[in-house]
């Protein structure tokens, strides 16, 4: 019995799972068309249910109607879930398109994916930030019974008043009422959380990424930034001129004519839209506006006949009536009794096939007559979609719904429409009345652009994690003043509760917000369409399509649709195109871009804005965090946000429920212990260590483990080490240069160098890690990329050394040579005191500014002995130890190590012949000024046929000779471009300096550095503490954190050298989302080059001029142009040996060709033979003057400035044709400012890093795959020629006598050798005597 009984139950349950199988994979369409049908019916019932809730309660907001409301909504939300389930049986892979996509669309299901208290939560949390936001109200300072609804009162004040105080206690009330004093913050966190869930339920990563999938396209938000870059120049264009005319009213003070445009003086609570400032920016205001409000008045326009009016132009086009429930059931006006009311204006498809409703607190007035056709668009899509299935009645995006409306408003708004409606007493042609009909469009259409993007911009962030609720406001404001250039006029700050995002309704109401920067695009591509249907032959901005039967058919046509197919099919039916396109947008407006572009020129309105300046108000502080070494009472991090402070923590913390406090993440709390560890895990303090089973070994990802001795060609292994280190080295890679960065800017901190030391070790041991891992690749079949890569990891420098007591020691030899020179002063007896002079800025302001041969003398000799010989040792034993670790690196020494870099077969030998190009330039200009000095100093100091005394060229190494421009001036009577005193005289500072470099930059398109970066770069010397002054760029290596460290002063030399170092920090931004490998540039030349080759442009007449640092600009004076040639000469052509012989020095030091004795004398021997320079007095043996430079001891390899040299030029000559600089302009008179072909052409480079060997980036930009002197000698081949003839004028042969001496030098050489047999013969002499008087 018991075993009949369980054949029958197996029986049972096989044909049970039999029938499952078989209703799961249900391929039969006709089943599928029959399911379609009854869902339909029943959707039309429920969402009619939903939908009547939803109205009752936004017209009138009692808690009742809430609870309703979410009842029924989450009804809808169960019905949307059990169809889902129901279309998971069919198998629809072979059913007909129209049938897939409607059970697809029927399978995605939004927040109705979460089920039970989840969605009940979700619905109550809207439901109740919704409220907030509709119930809000501001009160009179002094009144709290006195308070004003944001409709109509608050509105009415930002669009009237011009009070600029009223202004600012209407716009900060607002967001106190909807933001801090609310809790819709903290349902805001709660809210995303619940949203998240039901994207993944949804099959995607987050809510942000779910609402893209909308569109249909594979990556929306390159979609719209490439849309948005298109428009941004115009946008930029208006904002310049909009912010000129409100400084002319509010004042400087208040309106800053370089800064942001304060927030609330736009007439619009958000400043998303600028009409309602027209009476402030009418380009003619003798003309007229067209803004009819007052003529509605004066002809006693009622509400009622504004739908009317609207209702008749779409019927004009033969298009659908409303139908009578609009007009009995609609909420036109806000009710008098005493309700409350969502006066957010929407439109409202009941889903009956007949009841249609616009909801709208309209008052009279142009703009509302503008938003109600936008309202009747929708409802003209509801009505000519209403037969389509339930699934389809919606627009084919999003953004088209949203723009349906506003194509028709754009005819409506046209004076030929007012005017045909009575609106308008006359119809003005003229070019002025034009431009104000068209600003009055562009305050409305493309103000609005940025924060169309940016609304959703901020919450795709939000949706991904990026940004938390600690800084929700930060980010909002860091975003609205990159892409708007609006400022808040008073602190808004995350630590007070503020939620600027929830002032506007979209957020509260989750309404995504793209579709209306798409709307704001694609309208203007069908009022195009349709007025080419409507055969209009006026300028497209003076189109009335009003009565065009063909037009209204082309539209029906396409509103016909749905979203029963994809957007490009519906935007191909109306406009033969598949894609969103500005381009009839700007020819819309293209009469008054252009008429903005010469008023901003004309009235000096600057393009752009500074995103530091803030208007000024007592609420706004002094930064914060000074206190704390840097950390005001934060634990650990501290960023100053100008009017305020946020603390932030290190990896592996957390931040504190005080908002302060840091506390250590256990990662190994998960996966049973493990945490990420594929072995063990143990947790430390801020982070976490992973070790491997005996017999394994820890990969450098520091989480996999890998078997002793084993080697492995699995490709996909390797990608997964390469991501696992990738992700590794940014965290070790940032707190290495953190160290590194804070030993720099306090040199003389020990114990900021003892972290630094420890911290390198860390590297080390990592890269060494990362080495032998990569090691176990057998990589012969791998893709290039993956084997450049591993290749890479492969060499690592001194990390090689296996010894860590070798690379301690490395460290701590590199870290002092670093301190003596960054410490090393020259001192002197002045008033019975000694005064202590630094390199920066006194002894660099000293050698070139001073023309006193003894003083110099002075200088340069006191340096060399403050620095050289206090690091020789140390220099030898860091040699050996160099070598060795090239040695591990399969080099011979440390130089070969350098040279590889370049992945060329002889480095030294393409350099030598770039040099043997070049000489004949050098020569020849060496001549020229060896003449000059000599003449100013005296035969004796300065041979007319001798190598040059190397402290008379204005520079401590003699490396480039700009500072004795006064000396060698050509034609003394011409000007010369050496604008230091026009920078000093305006007022320049450091800040001003890289703001000036970064304007440049942006200019051509390319990437803006990010706000930390004038947060956390040191750009001056401080006055408290050493610091290592020598320039320099930091990438640390996060994606977002990029500094300079620079002694700036308000010199053209330091402007220059600005260009240099952001040029630096434009590649670690173009290639920061390159793997770390390839963080570089594609041989070391190209990163020096990069400013280089700006700088180039920078300091041409013509752009000096432009920005007004020259007063009087001359194109066609032979003689001002050598002048200027040799001001560039004197930092370029002067430049290359020197940039050639320390690396000629080094290699051979490394290569062991010079001994220690010989360092000196070697040194010297190559700077008499490459620079023809020569020292003032005797140096010997003892002495080490190649210390004296910088990258000696910082060992910084330098043939990479040489290669620089010449490479930038090829750079130069390529952006200039790119530019389409005039034909026939001479390549030293280019400036490529502002040209985004030739931005883009250096992006494309910049941003592939090391990926690819420097030939192929040369390629990509110059069309060769060599370095060529070519371009250099193009540049200054009219110089070249002048020098020539110069010099044989005067009978000055190039070249010199390699054995002449200056007048005082004393030939120490000798004395050195001879000196320790002296002093052995006199110890011997006096012990002689000694031991005979005993």
């Amino acid at each position: 019995m018991a075993a009949s009984m369980q054949r029958i139950l197996l029986c049972v349950l096989g044909l049970f799972l039999v029938n499952y199988v078989q209703c799961a994979q249900n391929t039969n369409e006709d089943d599928a068309l029959d399911y379609l049908d009854t869902h339909n019916s029943t959707a039309e019932v429920v969402y009619y249910d939903a939908t009547v809730a939803s109205w009752n309660f936004n017209t009138n907001m009692t808690d009742y109607n809430s609870d309703i409301m979410i009842q029924e909504s989450i009804k809808a939300s169960e019905f949307e879930l059990d169809a889902r389930h129901d279309v998971e049986v069919y198998n629809w892979t072979e059913f007909t398109y129209d049938t897939q996509r409607q059970l697809e669309k029927i399978y995605s299901v939004g927040s109705s994916a979460l089920e039970g208290d989840e969605l009940l939560r979700y619905n109550e949390v809207l439901s109740e930030m919704e409220t907030i936001y509709s119930t809000a109200t501001v009160c009179e300072p002094e009144d709290s019974e006195t308070c004003y609804p944001l409709d109509p009162d608050l509105t009415a004040i930002m669009a009237n008043s011009r009070d600029y105080n009223e202004l600012t206690w209407a716009w900060e009330g607002w967001r106190q009422s909807t933001g801090a004093d609310s809790d819709m913050k903290d349902l805001y966190e709660e809210f995303v959380v619940l949203a998240n869930k039901a994207a993944e339920l949804n099959s995607q990563p987050d809510m942000g990424a779910y609402w893209r999938s909308w569109y249909e396209v594979d990556d929306l938000k390159s979609d719209v930034m490439a849309l948005w870059e298109d428009l941004r120049p115009m946008y930029e264009q208006l904002h310049a001129f909009v912010r000129g005319r409100l400084g002319q009213y509010y004042g400087r003070e208040y309106v800053n004519p370089k800064g942001a445009i304060p927030a609330h003086l736009l007439g619009n609570m958000w400043a998303q839209q600028w009409n309602n400032i027209l009476d402030l920016t009418t380009p003619y205001p003798d003309k007229p506006t067209i803004d009819v409000t007052d003529e509605m008045i004066a002809q006693n326009y009622t509400v009622d006949r504004m739908f009317q009016v609207s209702e008749e132009f779409f019927t004009s086009l033969g298009l659908i009536p409303s139908p009578p429930e609009f007009w009995e059931e609609s909420m036109f006006t806000k009710p008098t009794d005493g309700r409350d009311v969502v006066c957010h204006a929407s439109a409202w498809d009941f889903y009956n096939r007949k009841d249609f409703r616009v909801k709208m607190c309209t008052v009279v007035n142009m703009e509302d007559l503008l938003t109600i056709h936008h309202e009747m668009g929708h409802i003209q899509y509801f009505l000519q979609y209403k037969h389509q299935p339930v699934i389809y009645r919606g627009g084919a995006n999003p953004g088209f719904h949203e723009a349906v409306g506003d194509v028709l408003a754009l005819s409506v708004c046209t004076p030929e429409h007012l005017y045909e409606i009575g609106l308008l007493d006359e119809v003005s042609t003229d070019e002025e009345t034009d431009i104000n009909f068209l600003m009055s469009m562009a305050l409305e259409k493309i103000a609005f652009l940025p924060f169309g993007l940016l609304m959703d911009l901020w919450r795709w962030e939000v949706f991904d994690g990026t940004i938390t609720k600690d800084n929700y406001n930060e980010r909002w404001w860091q975003l609205r003043t990159e892409y708007q250039g609006v400022v808040p006029p008073v602190p808004r700050s995350d630590f007070d509760g503020d939620f600027d995002p929830g002032s506007k309704y979209h957020i509260p109401a989750n309404t995504p917000y793209i579709r209306y920067f798409v709307s704001f695009v694609i309208q203007f591509q069908f009022h195009k369409a349709l007025c080419d249907k409507a055969g209009n032959t006026r300028a497209l901005h003076r189109c009335d399509i009003y009565r065009s039967t063909e037009a209204g058919k082309a539209l029906s046509d396409m509103l016909a649709l749905g979203e029963s197919l994809p957007w490009p099919d519906a935007m191909e039916a109306l406009t033969g195109s598949r894609d969103m396109d500005v381009a009839p947008l700007v020819e819309y407006f293209q009469p008054l871009t252009d008429w903005l572009k010469d008023i901003n020129e004309k009235e000096g309105n600057e393009v752009g804005w500074d995103p530091h300046w803030r208007p000024p108000s007592d609420e706004w502080t002094a930064p914060y965090c000074k206190e704390n070494d840097g950390k005001e009472d934060c634990a650990q991090i501290c960023t100053d946000l100008g009017y305020d402070y946020m603390c932030s923590c290190n990896m592996g913390y957390v931040l504190g429920e005080d908002m302060k406090s840091c506390i250590d993440v256990d990662e190994c709390m998960v996966n049973e212990g493990r945490g990420p560890c594929e072995g063990m895990c143990s947790n430390t303090d801020g982070g976490f260590h992973c070790s491997c089973p005996d017999g394994e070994i820890l990969m450098a990802d520091g989480v996999t483990c890998f078997g002793e001795g084993d080697t492995s060609d699995d490709e996909n292994l390797a990608e997964t080490f390469l991501d696992h280190y990738n992700t590794r080295a940014q965290h070790v890679y940032y707190d290495q240069v953190s160290r590194e960065w804070d030993y720099n800017t306090d040199v003389a901190n020990e114990e900021k160098q003892d972290l630094m030391l420890e911290q390198s070790l860390v590297t080390s041991a990592f890269e060494l890690e990362a080495q032998e891992n990569a090691s176990r690749f057998d990589r012969d079949d791998f893709t290039f990329d993956n084997n450049r890569q591993l290749e890479k990891l492969l060499y690592i420098g001194k990390s090689a050394l296996e010894d860590e007591e070798e690379l301690e020691r490395y460290n701590e030899l590199q870290a002092e040579m670093e301190t003596i020179y960054s410490t090393a002063k020259v001192c002197e007896e002045v008033g019975g005191q000694s005064v202590c002079y630094p390199l920066e800025p006194d002894l660099t302001d000293l050698m070139a500014s001073s023309r006193d041969y003894d003083r110099l003398v002075w200088a340069w000799k006191g340096w060399r002995d403050e620095t050289g010989p206090y690091m020789k040792d140390s220099y030898e034993e860091f040699i050996g130890l160099s070598n060795k670790a090239a040695e591990a690196n399969d080099q011979p020494d440390m130089g070969a190590y350098w040279r590889s870099w370049y992945e060329v077969d002889n480095l030294e030998a393409d350099v030598m012949e770039l040099w043997n190009e070049i000489q004949p330039l050098y020569w020849e200009l060496h001549a020229y000024v060896r003449r000059k000095l000599s003449g100013q100093y005296g035969e004796d100091y300065v041979s007319p046929d001798g190598a040059i005394p190397a402290h008379l060229l204005g520079n401590m190494w003699a490396q480039s000779w700009g500072n004795i421009l006064d000396i060698v001036t050509p034609y003394p009577d011409k000007p010369t471009i050496d604008v230091t005193d026009a920078l000093q005289e305006q007022g320049y500072n450091a800040t001003a300096i890289f703001k000036l470099t970064d304007d440049f930059f942006v200019d051509l398109g390319m990437i803006k550095v990010p706000e930390s970066f004038w947060t956390d770069s040191m750009l001056e010397k401080p006055d408290d503490r050493d610091v290592v002054c020598h320039a320099s760029a930091w990438d640390f290596y996060n994606g977002k954190d990029f500094r300079v460290k620079q002694c700036t002063e308000p010199t053209m030399d330091h402007l220059i050298t600005a260009h240099h170092e952001m040029g630096h920090i434009q590649y670690f931004l173009q290639y920061k989302d390159q793997p770390v490998v390839y963080r570089d540039g594609a041989n070391p030349g190209f990163h020096e080059a990069v400013g280089d080759v700006m700088a180039l442009s920078v300091q041409t007449p013509e752009h000096l001029y432009k920005i007004g640092l020259l007063d009087v600009l001359d194109e066609n004076d032979y003689e001002t142009d050598i002048n200027f040639l040799m001001s560039m000469a004197l930092e370029k052509v002067a430049f290359l040996p020197f940039g050639l012989i320390i690396d000629l020095w080094r290699w051979r030091v490394f290569s062991e060709d010079y001994t220690p004795e010989e360092y000196n004398q070697k040194w010297w021997d190559l700077r008499m033979e490459y620079q023809g320079i020569v020292e003032p007095i005797g140096r010997h043996g003892d002495d080490f003057d190649p210390g004296a430079k910088y990258h000696v001891p910082a060992n910084v390899p330098y043939i990479r400035y040489f290669v620089s040299h010449v490479i930038q030029f090829q750079f130069h000559k390529a952006l200039c044709e790119a530019a389409k600089v005039v034909p026939g302009k001479q390549l030293h008179r280019c400036d490529i400012d502002g040209s985004h072909d030739a931005g883009q052409l250096l992006s494309d480079m910049l941003m592939k890093g090391s990926s690819q060997p420097w030939p192929e980036a040369m390629l990509a930009v110059a069309n060769t795959t060599e370095m060529d002197a070519g371009p250099l000698f193009e540049y200054f081949e009219p110089l070249y020629e002048w020098l020539k003839e110069e010099n044989s004028k005067y009978d000055v042969t190039p070249g010199w006598d390699k054995s002449w001496r200056p007048l005082g030098y004393s030939d120490f050489s000798t004395a050195s050798v001879t000196t320790p047999g002296i002093i052995l013969t006199m110890v011997l002499l006096i012990c002689t005597l000694i031991m005979n008087r005993n």
